[in-house]
């Protein structure tokens, strides 16, 4: 056999073509990314003007729940209120609704004649992208420039309140009253969908589920379409309209939201506090336009940051918990420290997952002392949770606070943490959050998000000037 190819031995079928045979892969270019359009819908208000004037200020969108929010209004008013009582945490984060400024428009985005196919989560990502849109002033015509922008578009849960509904139907006997458009409405691509047909938009049309961590790795899966060349301008980010008793019944019965706090709602949202038993569930949507550097600078577009690194990582652990030392998070903040080149010494902002939950927020703190280590704890290094003023919006959350991560960019403003009254022990010296927004010079930020199932992701964003 010396001298022979191993495999002309086998017959010809099985002979393999030589790789030389092909032609090289095609040379890409270095594709920067950067972000020029910001719009969201939040518990704090509709649009990101409102939204973020009452975070720097230190507002709450947390308040007490009543059986009207159960979305339940189907169902015999026994079982409402009996539902209702059975609940152990009685508070939620509402985007407040209505047609004064600031409010979130049901009769714009949901009870339009056109928008029988349209779930509230679909209707606050549609809402959250005219914005991001407009500040961008992308609204392309040619066929072109349409081909070339795409949506990035997830959500956690979708539509439960609809499942929750077509079920009383079932156990009524009462099927044939099922619209239609139940399908449609709960499926969590159709935010993407409902997008990307309402603009025209044609080029790549994705949807991540990935729990808690979904915003984040739309935004960070549409900027390395960008960076591969798929796309030049992607519509990304997250939505969740998780307002509804079935949710907030299957979150109790997991003991994962607080319970604590149901006499003083704006309290209940505290992350990195001794006081945390919990987090409490959100609704609302962050949208981002992601633009090829060059494609936005030759249209004159304005840019807020760029984002230079995405890193992700599985825990491999738990399918709630993170590992107490936060390895996964590591991985994450690494790998997009790695990617980005920017060394930990000179990231200058975090905004921490933390949801007030006793375990994750300790673990995350944990982590962020592991990556950063003498920069954290000379107190050079500002953190915060936004969560206190927002609670939890579950697959809107990576992407709404990445937008916070990039607004602290551009203003130069760290927001601050709510209820941060008696710090965990795990922070000590210049190692703590803020606990009011500080005015400083911010170059680089970084915006963690991590899901059941173990899935985690981290966003770096640095200022363009």
């Amino acid at each position: 056999m010396k001298g022979r190819k191993w495999y002309g031995l086998l017959p010809a079928r099985f002979h393999l073509r030589p790789f030389s045979s092909f032609d090289p892969f095609p040379a890409r270019p270095l594709r920067r990314v950067v972000v020029t359009g910001l719009g969201m819908v939040t518990p704090l208000g509709c649009g990101v003007k409102t939204t973020w004037k009452r975070l720097i200020e230190g507002e709450c969108g947390v308040r007490a729940i009543s059986p009207d929010d159960l979305k339940m209004n189907g169902f015999d008013p026994e079982v409402k209120s009996y539902t209702f009582d059975q609940l152990t945490s009685k508070v939620a984060a509402i985007v407040p609704c209505g047609s004064e400024s600031g409010e979130f428009d049901e009769q714009l985005w949901l009870n339009s004649k056109e928008h029988r196919s349209i779930a509230r989560f679909i209707g606050y990502a549609l809402c959250a992208a005219d914005e991001a849109l407009k500040d961008a002033n992308w609204m392309p015509n040619a066929q072109d420039e349409k081909e070339h922008t795409g949506v990035s578009l997830g959500a956690g849960t979708g539509s439960i309140s609809d499942i929750l509904e077509a079920s009383r139907m079932i156990c009524e006997k009462n099927i044939r009253r099922l619209s239609p458009f139940f399908i449609p409405r709960i499926l969590i691509n159709m935010a993407s969908g409902h997008v990307s047909m309402k603009y025209g938009f044609q080029g790549p049309n994705h949807s991540s589920v990935t729990a808690c961590a979904t915003g984040a790795h739309s935004i960070g899966d549409a900027a390395r379409m960008i960076q591969f060349g798929d796309a030049n301008v992607m519509v990304a980010g997250g939505t969740e309209a998780s307002i509804d008793a079935l949710s907030i019944a299957g979150f109790c019965r997991l003991r994962a939201l607080s319970t604590k706090y149901n006499s003083k709602p704006h309290e209940a949202s505290r992350p990195f506090d001794c006081g945390r038993d919990g987090f409490v569930i959100g609704e609302g949507s962050g949208v981002m336009v992601l633009e090829e550097l060059e494609h936005a600078r030759k249209r004159g577009a304005k840019i807020y940051a760029e984002l230079r690194g995405y890193g992700t990582s599985g825990d491999a652990h738990h399918i709630t918990q993170p590992h107490i030392g936060g390895r996964g998070a590591v991985l994450a903040m690494t790998r997009a420290l790695k990617q980005s080149g920017i060394r930990p010494s000179q990231v200058d902002y975090i905004n921490a997952h933390a949801t007030s939950t006793p375990l994750g927020d300790a673990a995350e703190a944990n982590a962020i002392k592991y990556v950063f280590s003498d920069h954290a704890t000379s107190g050079a290094l500002s953190l915060s949770s936004t969560k206190g003023a927002i609670g939890h919006l579950l697959g809107a959350a990576g992407a709404v606070e990445a937008i916070f991560t990039v607004l602290a960019i551009h203003h130069d403003i760290a927001p601050l943490t709510l209820n941060l009254s008696e710090p965990d022990p795990v922070f000590n010296g210049g190692f703590m959050p803020l606990t009011a927004s500080k005015e400083m010079a911010i170059k680089a930020g970084l915006s963690n998000s991590f899901g059941f199932g173990g899935t985690n992701s981290c966003l770096l964003f640095t200022s363009t000037n």
